[in-house]
């Protein structure tokens, strides 16, 4: 053991690099079987071995003279390299980085990455994690913090080794734990009972988060971090609509479906960052999955009998204003004159036009 210690802590050495990662991966794998094989004859032993390795690789991290010296974080450079990225400020705007933990910059930086275009995303993903691996991290897809949803996926991975931050995932048995739903509703509830647990639970976690729903707030897009009573307001309004959109699948009414679904499907796209998010990013790409189920409930509408037509906002404000009102304006973000999010489609139901609302770029 001594000899181990005294390689990881060698400065500028290759050879203690490896190691360290050789070390990780054998850690990591042992984890793993550990878990598969409980009945092992070797398990308690195995365990001690663990604890062996995390006092080891804990020690190492904690010597390293050259990766934090007074409050210098290790990621400090992918902050730096992060703020600087003229493709990432088209999308994300010119606010800078505000974490002052490793963990923290992990985190804040894989959820603005949660706004830009995947391909742009995935260049980024790879090069934090590059970077991190150099400092001695590892990734890690254990070390998650689950949020319930109706179906499981790593959104961004944590890390361990000389960096423990946690990652981020959907959870779909933490969306099944919360039991608000019987087993019977349909697939479409479901769907709708996922994206409210998965806002409330994403509000508390994201600071960046603004709502532009009318019927809560008419007059801007509000930051929910700073104004706790507009957070409450939009939870307690989302909650509310999801309620109504439950009663009416109960009756089997097509058309009050429809309108609750409408109703329910603004509250979802009117959750925001701002500027909004790439129509293309992974959060746009969420949002869009409520789209695509209210086309099947028009669907459903329409075969009923029903005159229905919905449309989504999208494209050159001057050509879509005509079907909208009380849109909300921006100064940046997006292509100036271009519709920057859709909150609420077009929908017109039986010759009654309901119009759509949407934030826009000025043209200036």
């Amino acid at each position: 053991m001594q000899h181990l210690r005294q390689l990881l802590t060698t400065q500028n050495s290759e050879l203690a690099r490896l190691l360290r990662f050789s070390l990780h991966g054998i850690e990591a794998s042992l984890k793993k079987a550990q878990a598969e094989l409980p009945q092992d004859p070797g398990a308690v032993v195995c365990e001690q071995v663990l604890q062996e390795l995390r006092n080891l690789l804990q020690e190492e991290a904690q010597e390293l003279t050259f990766i934090q010296h007074s409050g210098e974080l290790k990621l400090d450079y992918l902050r730096e390299a992060f703020d600087s990225d003229p493709e990432l400020a088209l999308y994300l705007g010119d606010s800078l980085l505000q974490s002052h933990t490793d963990a923290d910059l992990w985190n804040e930086i894989h959820r603005k990455l949660l706004r830009v275009p995947e391909d742009l995303a995935q260049v980024w993903r790879q090069r934090a994690l590059d970077f991190a691996q150099e400092m001695g991290a590892v990734e890690d897809n254990e070390y998650l913090y689950h949020l319930p949803f109706i179906r499981n996926e790593i959104i961004y991975p944590g890390l361990s080794g000389s960096v423990n931050a946690q990652g981020l995932c959907l959870s779909q048995k933490a969306f099944f734990q919360n039991n608000i739903l019987p087993n019977n509703a349909s697939e479409e509830l479901h769907l709708l009972a996922s994206f409210l647990l998965l806002w409330s639970k994403f509000i508390e976690i994201e600071p960046d988060l603004h709502h532009a729903l009318k019927s809560v707030f008419s007059f801007d897009v509000v930051c929910l971090y700073s104004q706790p009573d507009q957070q409450n307001q939009y939870i307690d309004t989302l909650i509310d609509r999801f309620q109504r959109t439950k009663k009416a699948e109960e009756i089997s009414d097509p058309l009050s479906t429809l309108r609750a679904w409408i109703d329910m499907d603004e509250a979802i796209n009117s959750l925001v960052f701002i500027p909004p998010s790439e129509r293309y990013s992974w959060w746009g790409k969420l949002q869009q999955e409520s789209r695509r189920t209210l086309k099947k409930i028009v669907d459903r509408a329409i075969n009923a009998g029903y005159d229905v037509r919905i449309r989504q906002l999208t494209g050159i404000y001057a050509d879509i204003c005509a079907f909208s009102k009380d849109d909300l304006q921006l100064d940046y973000g997006g292509v100036p004159g271009e519709v920057l999010t859709c909150l609420r489609v077009y929908a017109r139901i039986n010759q009654e036009e309901i119009p759509g609302r949407v934030i826009f770029r000025s043209s200036r």
